[in-house]
Order: structure tokens, then sequence, then C-alpha cells
């Protein structure tokens, strides 16, 4: 039987190992009630489904049992797995910068250096973390109702369920690219060629470095197939500031594709950018969000500005900053009839 979207996924590159050592305050409690001690960002259930699932261990033991009593000084391990479960997660009160919500979705601000969803390394002070505590209907949505993602280092807008129905609408308007999404971004060497490019290149995952999507040959390697349509904003003696229109909405999409036609984005340090303009993070901004409400039918358009680091670099390079004129390009345009769809970038 296959498994359902709320189970636990397997183990794989994307699990943690978490050692532990039940200390002397925990002697005699039940495991699922010292785990709940050692790894407080994560409910008492979700640990309980780890159990379960074989994922604690103890020493060299067999398996165990939610309800077993730990010593003081036994050792284990807990792997720890991404999951879609809103009910895994904890709720924080962390502020949320919303620019649209009715009873069906928000659509919210994202800024920089907030994580989108729990995964190794970040468990907590996501913005699923967020929309727990905001939102009591989200714990009953998977993933609270995150339809999309934005990377970590990437600022700007997203569109959030607040009803299953509403998030399996946004679900099938986003796989029938129905949904549209513009970012800016800022870019290593002056730019090349027509002013208007579309690459037409797939996606996989690299198989050097993990962490990495790059271009690959699909006769070869697994991938996905992906397209962007990359505008020419204007010229700078020390990069470039382009639009970028997903047609498809692939991991890492826009920056794998700037990095594959020799114009990796300003402090992407994974695809071959540096730090300039004073940027540390990606040089990338989720500029304009269009679709039709899946419930009302009413047609909405979002943008949101460049931030301040964003900005300032983009000034500094000497680049004219003019709004109304990205939104008026030719991509974003095309866009708002169904040609692009959003993803993680």
């Amino acid at each position: 039987m296959p498994p359902t979207e709320d189970a636990l996924e397997e183990p794989g590159p994307e699990a943690e190992i978490r050692p532990f050592v039940v200390d002397r305050a925990m002697h005699g409690q039940r495991l699922d009630r010292a785990l709940a001690h050692l790894a407080p960002e994560f409910s008492r259930s979700y640990l309980q489904q780890l159990i379960e699932a074989g994922a604690v261990r103890i020493g060299t033991g067999g398996p165990l049992k939610a309800s077993q009593k730990v010593k003081a000084g036994d050792a284990g391990a807990i792997e720890l797995r991404p999951t879609p479960q809103s009910q895994a997660f904890l709720p924080e009160d962390l502020p949320l910068d919303v620019a649209f919500e009715d009873e069906h979705l928000l659509v919210v601000h994202k800024p920089a250096g907030l994580v989108v969803h729990p995964a190794p390394g970040n468990w907590s002070g996501t913005l699923l973390n967020a929309l727990l505590a905001r939102d009591a209907g989200a714990r009953n949505l998977p993933r609270a109702g995150i339809v999309h993602r934005l990377d970590k280092d990437t600022s700007g807008l997203m569109v959030v369920a607040r009803t299953r129905a509403t998030m399996d609408k946004l679900v099938a308007m986003i796989a029938a690219r129905e949904v549209a999404r513009q970012y800016l971004a800022l870019a290593h060497r002056p730019w090349q060629g027509p002013a208007q490019r579309r690459v037409d290149a797939p996606i996989g995952r690299d198989p050097r470095n993990r962490l990495r999507m790059t271009v690959v040959d699909l006769q070869r390697h697994s991938g996905k197939s992906a397209a962007t349509v990359f505008e020419l904003l204007e010229q700078a003696e020390m990069g470039c500031a382009v639009l970028g229109t997903l047609e498809t909405g692939r991991t890492h999409q826009i920056r794998v594709h700037m990095a594959h036609i020799g114009h990796p984005l300003v402090g992407d340090a994974l695809y071959g950018g540096g730090p300039a303009g004073g940027l540390e993070r990606q040089a990338l901004h989720a500029f304009r969000l269009a679709f039709t409400h899946p419930v009302t039918g009413a047609p909405l358009t979002f943008h949101a500005p460049l931030p301040p680091d964003l900005r300032a670099a983009w000034t500094g390079w000497g680049l004219r900053y003019n709004e109304s004129e990205w939104l008026t390009s030719q991509p974003a345009a095309a866009a708002i009839h169904g040609q692009s769809a959003p993803g993680t970038a």
C-alpha cells in the first residue's frame, strides 16, 4: 500500500542523525518523553512515529517502544526525517509580512534568511512554524498549507493555502502553469547575446555534489525538463540585472540556469557566484506573483519591492531602479496568461 501524503518519508540523504545521551533528570521516564526533552523542536506524536518506524536506537539493542523506560547514561541516536506533516512541528510566534489574506489563502513576503520548511539543520524557526502559530487550521494541512518554496536566502512573495480545498486547487494550478512568478536578480559579468533569452535545459541532482542541482543529459542522468525566460534589464561594468520568468518549477532553477549560461548570481557560492555590492546572500528576489483566486475567481497580482540589501547592491552598481518598467516587461505580461509556474529558485 503506498504511503499517504502525511506519512513519514523514508530515510535518505536529507535525514539527520542526532546522537543523544539520557541525562539524570530523565532517568526512569518513558522513551518518548525523554526524546521530547532531547529534541524539543518536535511534537511528541512525531517522535512516537519515529520510534515505531525504527528510526530511534539505544546502544546495540533491538526495536524500541515509546512506553519503555530509559536510564541515565543511555546513549543512542534519532534519525530525523523531513515530513509533510504539520503535526510534526511546533508553532512559533514569528513575525510574518502578510501582503494579502482572506479565509482561503495568504500571500506573504518572505525575507532572506528565513527557511520555508523544516529540514536538517533548520528544524525550527521556519515559515511553517510561524504559520502554525498564526493559524490554528494550519495544523490540519500538509506543510501548513505551503504549496511552493523559496530558498533560504531568496526573498520575495509566496502564496500559502489556509484550507485543504484551496491547497488542492493551488497545487493543480501550479502544475498547470496558471500561477505566474517573476524574479529579479543581479549576476556576474556583462550580459552576452540577445536581450531576451529562453534557456531550455533539464535539471537534476549533481552526481558529484548532492547539495547542488545541475543541467543534466537526461539520456545519462535522472532529472526533469526545465525552461526559464531571462530578460536583460540593464548592464553594469560588474555584471547585469535580469528578470527571470519560470516556465517550469525545478529546485534552484534560476540559479542553475543563470550559472549554466555563464552568469552565476551574485552571492551564490553554491553555483559559482561571489560576494559583490555588499551582498553575501544570492541576489535573487521573487518580485511578482499573479494568479486567479482559486475560490472567488478574482485576478490577483502582487509585487514586492527589492529589499534594502539587494536595492543597495543594485544602485551601487549604478543601475536604474524602475519597478513600473519591470512590471510591464514582456515576460511578466506573458506569464499572466499561464506560461510560467513557481518553484524553488
